[in-house]
């Protein structure tokens, strides 16, 4: 599991960065990866990475603001012209539909493969046997939303040595046994309990759309491994911040300190930030409140790894 930025920039694109998208790639998991948000150009910023439109499984849209939906439409229907594209859900708030309905049908796009548009406000999204997503209200100036993704616990490490020593080779058995199965090897019964570890924690992913700081960011980050948080200002504006209904730098890392998160990532940036050493400064503010903080880079990964492993290092 690990997060791709596509995009960092707030409200416009520069020379050296994309308006918002990233991507939760969970090939490992699921063979497959999420998008979160779906700025202009969000497709050409695919074609320079590592994902595929055939395996994007879900996107997730935090608000309809242009710089966050508006390379929607081009990417479904560049997705379509792939062949056997699998089913694609979209969640988004309200006005979702409206605009993709509408745009796909005044455009003439022809969407072959199954879509499902889920508009929402909040709440329990989805859940399977792996995974689940919820949502909160976020302060923007529109609806905007911030969403929680909790990977369920995972079957503890198989005691190797121990299988060894009673005759069971590697293979479809070891399977068995991290499902909750129990085998029989040479007439001698293996439950899984004799086997496992404990039970490693899921991790847990916490990523936020435009917003003030709000209410609605506790529920979603508390215990967050990973919190990807809207830094568009140093705290020299503030006022600009609070006004444009948007966070500082200090605001994202005080909300990560309070929630107890393992790892901060800022993202959203003005564009009056034009390269990475005007970023600088965001960073050092951030860090002076939340140590563990690192800037959103494009055409980067970052690993979502439990938390205590980083205690560790």
């Amino acid at each position: 599991m690990e997060l791709y930025f596509l995009g960092t920039n707030a409200g416009l694109p520069t020379t050296q960065r994309n308006v918002t998208s990233v991507a939760l790639r969970m090939l490992e998991e699921r063979r497959s990866s999420w998008l979160f948000d779906c700025g202009e150009a969000t497709q050409h910023q695919i074609l320079h990475s590592p994902i595929k439109l055939s395996r994007l499984e879900k996107i997730f849209i935090t608000h309809m603001h242009g710089d966050h939906v508006f390379g929607l439409p081009g990417l479904l229907s560049s997705r379509a012209s792939q062949e056997a594209s699998a089913p694609l859900t979209i969640y988004g708030p309200p006005g979702l539909r409206r605009f993709l309905e509408v745009t796909l049908q005044t455009t003439q796009s022809r969407i072959d493969f199954e879509l499902e548009i889920v508009e929402h406000t909040g709440g329990l999204l989805f859940e399977d046997a792996q995974i689940k997503v919820e949502s909160e209200a976020l302060e923007h100036r529109i609806e905007s939303y911030g969403y929680r993704i909790t990977e369920k616990d995972r079957p503890g490490s198989l005691n190797m040595e121990l299988l060894r020593e009673w005759g069971v080779r590697p293979g479809p058995e070891y399977g068995k046994l991290k499902s909750g199965m129990s085998i029989t090897v040479e007439g001698r019964t293996i439950t899984p309990d004799q086997v496992l570890g404990p039970p490693k924690r899921g991790r847990i992913v916490t990523i936020l759309g435009d917003t003030r700081p709000t209410a609605g960011i506790r529920p979603l980050a508390a215990g967050a491994d990973l919190l990807v948080h809207e830094a568009t200002f140093t705290e020299e504006f503030a006022d600009l911040a609070h006004k444009y209904y948007h966070s500082t730098a200090v605001q994202a890392a005080s909300e990560a300190r309070d929630a107890g998160v393992g790892e901060l990532i800022l993202t959203h940036f003005s564009s009056r930030y034009k390269d990475l050493e005007q970023l600088e400064p965001l960073l050092e503010e951030a860090r002076s409140v939340f140590a563990n903080t690192q800037l959103a880079m494009e055409h980067r990964s970052y690993p979502v790894r439990p938390a205590q492993d980083k205690e560790k290092e």
